[in-house]
């Protein structure tokens, strides 16, 4: 079954008169909708009493939770002290991922900086082993969904991220095509354009792996140096479209666990993804 939902509360759900996360379960059950993203994009703070607020009320309506890891992972920087702060945030938020009821866990790999991006991109694959070693003794369920990124100067093509997660069963890809469209400047277009990046991964990682990826979606505004902001599926001007991946993902009968991240409109726009697919 493919699960649809926003990264975060949207306008809509404001403007309903509801202000809690705990609240998004039932909302989005409202709409059609069966997956949230929560972010813990500037560090990892929740209390335990939140946590199972929001497993109880999402497990009611059906709605699956995933986490974002702090936005500053950064599993190719020199420094081993702030690798070991990267494999702490990841942790972290396993861990509350958890015990919001979720599984996956979205992260950013890493960033060139002053290393030669093959260097920096070995550096990433090494200490991502170590984080998979670090994450070896966990005891429930989990997945860490690697990120493809937007701008030229961070390690996430999509190349790099199927590689990665070929290092351990518990690595997923999490193909951001906002990212993707806006590191090629635009170069997703075609439902072909698609095809190969799905026939890709289904290749090298194989068709169960391919077929549960993570999926973030959203238009970016995009220049010379890849991503600048995120926009709402109403702008005509960027892309990518979803019409043609929701068209695949059928025809594959694959079942990924799709997020949208547009600018205020997630839950409007996750919508329309959803009613493009014949079984979500």
């Amino acid at each position: 079954m493919i699960r649809i939902g926003p990264s975060g509360n949207s306008d809509a759900f404001y403007a309903s008169g509801r202000k809690h996360t705990y609240e998004e379960g039932e909302f989005l059950h409202s709409l059609g909708l069966n997956a949230f993203e929560y972010s813990f994009g500037r560090g990892v703070s929740m209390s335990d009493e939140t946590a199972c607020k929001i497993k109880s009320e999402f497990s009611k309506y059906d709605v699956a939770i995933s986490a974002h890891a702090p936005y500053y992972t950064n599993f190719a920087n020199p420094d081993p002290e702030m690798i070991g702060k990267s494999i702490g945030y990841i942790l972290q938020s396993v861990y509350a991922c958890n015990k919001m009821g979720g599984e996956r866990v979205v992260f950013h790999p890493a960033a060139c900086g002053k290393a030669e991006r093959k260097d920096a991109v070995a550096a990433t694959k090494s200490n991502l082993t170590l984080l998979a070693e670090k994450c070896r003794d966990i005891s429930f369920p989990f997945k860490l969904c690697v990120e493809t990124m937007g701008k030229l100067n961070q390690i996430g093509t999509v190349e790099e991220v199927v590689d990665f997660c070929l290092i351990d069963d518990m690595f997923y890809p999490c193909f951001d095509f906002g990212h993707i469209n806006s590191y090629m400047r635009g170069g997703i277009k075609t439902k072909d354009d698609y095809k190969r990046i799905l026939d890709y991964t289904i290749d090298k990682l194989g068709f169960e792996k391919a077929s549960n990826m993570h999926v973030h979606f959203s238009k970016i505004m995009y220049g010379d140096k890849g991503e600048i902001k995120h926009l709402t599926f109403a702008d005509e001007k960027y892309g990518p479209e979803y019409a043609f991946l929701a068209e695949l993902f059928d025809e594959y009968n694959m079942s990924p666990y799709v997020i949208c991240e547009s600018a205020g409109t997630m839950s409007d726009d996750a919508l329309i993804m959803k009613n493009l697919h014949k079984n979500a």
